[in-house]
Formats: C-alpha cells, sequence, structure tokens
C-alpha cells in the first residue's frame, strides 16, 4: 500500500509554472528522498501535501482517502525555514503546537517529557527559544514535528544546523520512528543522506518529476558497466569489448584502471581476460553515487 499518491499536480503562479503535471508514489513505511535543485519545485509540492496552499489541477491520496483537512492530524512537517515563537519557553510551546494536532494537554506533557528526556535536554523546559542556539532549537522543533506520532513525516532539510553528534541522534531517531510504522519524505540536497537512509526517490527538475522508483532500481538503471580494478603490473591494452578509460599508479608497481564493458560480455569473462595479461587483486563494479546521478540528470554531465 502507498502511503501517499500525488497524481498529476500542477500549481502555476501568474507566469511561472511550479509544477506541471508531477505524480510520485511513496510506499507505506519507507524513507523517501524528494530531490531537485533549488526551485524545481519541492517545496511547493510539500505545501499543497500540507494544504498550506491548493494545487490547480490533480489529486492527492493520502492513505486510501482524498486529502482532506483532517488529514493534517496524520501529517508531522520540518519546513526548511524554522518557525518556533522566540518568546515562548520551551514547554509551553511544545504544548501548544501539540494541542493544535489534537493531543490533549496531559497526553503532551507525558509525550513531551519522553522526548525531552530522550535527546538528554529535559532542563530546557523552561528556557526561551530565543536563549537556544540554532542546533538547540533544531531539536526542539524535531520534537514538535514528531511528537504527536504522525503517519507521514516530511522531513525539508532535517539536518540543517546539526552537528555530525546530533545529526546522528536525529537519524537514528528517524530509523526507529519509520520502524515504529511511520512514513517519512526528506528533501534534502544532502546526497550522502539519501545515500545512507532513503530506499525510494523521486528527482524534480523544472517543475517536473523526471525520475522516480527504488534506490537500488534507480543506480542499476544508470550503471555504466564499468569496473575499477587494482592490479599488479600495467598493460597497454583490451580485447575489443572492452574500454580502457583510465589507469594511474597506485603504489610500488600496482595501478588502477577504470575498465567499461562495451559488449554483453560478463564480468566474469573481464576477469578471465584479466588474467592473461595482468595480476588481478581487487575488481569492483562502478555503481554510480545518487550525487553523480543526480548531476548527470540535472546538468546534463557524465558520471566519470
Amino acid at each position: 500500500m502507498n502511503a501517499l499518491e500525488v497524481n498529476g499536480i500542477t500549481k502555476r503562479y501568474a507566469n511561472h509554472l511550479a509544477l506541471d503535471q508531477v505524480s510520485i508514489s511513496v510506499p507505506e513505511r519507507s524513507i523517501y528522498g524528494l530531490l531537485g535543485p533549488n526551485g524545481a519545485g519541492k517545496t511547493t509540492l510539500i505545501r499543497i501535501i500540507n494544504q498550506i496552499i491548493n494545487s490547480d489541477s490533480g489529486e492527492i491520496i493520502l492513505f486510501g482517502e482524498r486529502l482532506k483537512p483532517d488529514h493534517i492530524g496524520v501529517i508531522g512537517y520540518l519546513p526548511e525555514e524554522r518557525g518556533l515563537y522566540k518568546k515562548l519557553k520551551v514547554g509551553e510551546q511544545l504544548i501548544y503546537l501539540a494541542r493544535l494536532k489534537g493531543l490533549s494537554h496531559h497526553d503532551a506533557v507525558v509525550k513531551i517529557k519522553l522526548w525531552l528526556e530522550k535527546f538528554e535536554i529535559k532542563d530546557w523546559w523552561h528556557k526561551k527559544v530565543e536563549d537556544l542556539s540554532k542546533g538547540m532549537a533544531q531539536k526542539v522543533q524535531f520534537i514538535s514535528t514528531v511528537m504527536h506520532e504522525p503517519r507521514l513525516i516530511i522531513l525539508d532539510e532535517p539536518f540543517s544546523g546539526f552537528d555530525p553528534v546530533n545529526a546522528q541522534l536525529i537519524t537514528e531517531e528517524i530509523l526507529q520512528l519509520r520502524q515504529r510504522g511511520s512514513t517519512i519524505i526528506f528533501s534534502t540536497h544532502r546526497m550522502e543522506t539519501v545515500e545512507d537512509l532513503c530506499d525510494h526517490i523521486a528527482l524534480i527538475n523544472k517543475s517536473k518529476r523526471i525520475l522516480e522508483g527504488t534506490k537500488k532500481a534507480v543506480k542499476a538503471q544508470y550503471k555504466t558497466n564499468t569496473y575499477s580494478v587494482l592490479h599488479r603490473g600495467a598493460f597497454q591494452s583490451l580485447e575489443s569489448q572492452y574500454e580502457l578509460l583510465k589507469q594511474e599508479k597506485a603504489e610500488d608497481d600496482y595501478f588502477q584502471s577504470l575498465i567499461q564493458m562495451k559488449s554483453a560480455a560478463s564480468p566474469n569473462q573481464l576477469i578471465q581476460d584479466l588474467t592473461r595479461i595482468t595480476e588481478v587483486h581487487s575488481f569492483v563494479e562502478k555503481v554510480p553515487t545518487m550525487s553523480e546521478i543526480f548531476i548527470t540528470l540535472v546538468k546534463g554531465e557524465t558520471h566519470e
């Protein structure tokens, strides 16, 4: 079952087409990367899902139902532009935001205290937001996003402002939220986050969705049958079904070569052909990273 289905969403602002017939499907309990360069339309789509703005056409299905106002209670949204009230104390603010999501005062206090203890910040209850560092305020905003245990969590650049230790802490919480049944959508420019966390991705560019699928399938689609080989002793040429893209000295008499198979030859055949002309020490398929795929599709550059 899909947690979210976006079908043919179009949104125009005056003379600017922000989204052009965009459709995506987000599987339930997945971690889904929503990727794209600045101005591609990601934030517009997120705002439509959150019912902050309306689309001009198309429909959104959330957990099998057409999107409606009371769905706000099953969504947790962390915007890129953080929005805490600076003069309010942390505890008062979190209670207020929890009540907006439908929690009773008692349940809100219980859940907030659990989260503050989990993040080892329970002494922040009476601190004003304006007295917090950016990273501290980020923790409070994250808690406000997830404390009502939403079925769908949308995180727009969630690691902005975090040091590596706190980024790892948030990562672990995201994985636990998915394990407890939440579906998580990431909008991010950090490709290492996509590599580490996401199992599905969509790429939006110039208002259109140009790519969608599992991370594994997308990488398989953009493989170039290229292999990195560490070998002892140089060689100058290969049989015609292979192309030697690069060869450079590694250390001592070892060399690193990048070889592309041009025909339907198997990796086993390439290894056999290599062992006749050199001493092979490692043989690894060069699978494109999400960053390389992103650059290839958005800027038209090659992987190499």
